[in-house]
């Protein structure tokens, strides 16, 4: 699927799967909490994406992990704007996507140069998100939540797992088209709120929640259905990642959400290589 962003600032257009590099700037994320809420330490691990093929850079300043308590919009705010100023002047060329559940954060991102609104409630916690995206037909990841940010952890979804996406996204969806052309990006939200079951059934059925052909955004890096299968930590699931994004890209999913840029790039490279190979031993 060839997908085209048009933000305030520029337009850009992925003729192959995108990858989007997460950077954390809170001091508690569940991964890499604390490693990169200073100003030096976060540009220099932007920078590194972008070399290993970022074409987004996902910037989190309000960490939802489970039993956490959610951050003010005061800190939030404080979090989130240096960096973004930083890495706009640094990085000009770069799309920024900002991690937020907030209007007030997107609005004042978006006035800072931000490209994109990542939101993990889909809209749900907080109800001028979508009237606001709408108005402004900003590219927006539009995730699949219940609950709210305190209680989403406690649920364990499964049954018809791919209707119930389906009937949230046509929604949501609705809402944000009533404004005209939208640019929206789909994310099933695996590791929120879901059975261990119900990931991976959403991991390989993407086109049954894929309401009207959008692109699908995957974010499984070194979540628990990983790591509850393996074993491992979030600080050693770099391989069952690359294995999950692997299986996601083969069944479809238009951008990889990543902590390890490099390891998505050769995924994806090398199921192109895979697809484009297979299909010829078959023309």
């Amino acid at each position: 699927m060839t997908m085209q962003f048009k933000s305030k600032y520029k337009t850009l257009v992925f003729d192959r799967p995108a990858i989007m590099g997460i950077l954390n700037v809170t001091p508690d994320s569940f991964s890499d909490g604390g490693r990169y809420n200073l100003m030096d330490n976060a540009l220099q691990h932007c920078e590194q994406m972008i070399a290993d093929g970022a074409d987004f850079i996902d910037i989190g300043g309000c960490s939802t992990r489970p039993n956490n308590a959610i951050a003010t919009e005061q800190e939030e705010m404080e979090r989130v704007i240096p960096i973004l100023k930083a890495i706009r002047k640094a990085f000009p060329e770069t799309l920024i996507s900002i991690d937020s559940f907030r209007k007030s954060i997107a609005e004042a991102c978006i006035a800072e140069g931000a490209d994109l609104i990542n939101d993990i409630s889909g809209g749900l916690f907080d109800t001028e998100m979508l009237p606001y995206i709408g108005k402004n037909h900003i590219p927006y990841v539009m995730m699949h939540c219940i609950g709210t940010p305190e209680t989403m952890h406690q649920y364990a979804l499964g049954g018809d797992i791919h209707q119930t996406l389906m009937e949230f996204f046509e929604k949501q969806c609705a809402i944000l088209e009533a404004y005209g052309e939208q640019q929206i990006i789909l994310d099933p939200g695996i590791g929120f709120g879901k059975s261990l079951e119900a990931n991976y059934q959403l991991l390989s059925g993407l086109n049954r929640y894929r309401y009207n052909n959008l692109p699908v955004l995957i974010g499984i890096s070194r979540k628990s259905l990983i790591n509850k299968v393996l074993g491992t930590t979030p600080q050693t699931a770099e391989n069952g990642t690359t294995v999950l994004n692997t299986i996601a890209l083969l069944n479809g999913a238009d951008i990889l959400r990543v902590h390890d840029v490099k390891n998505a790039r050769e995924a994806i490279e090398l199921v192109g290589s895979f697809c484009t190979f297979a299909q010829n031993s078959f023309s």
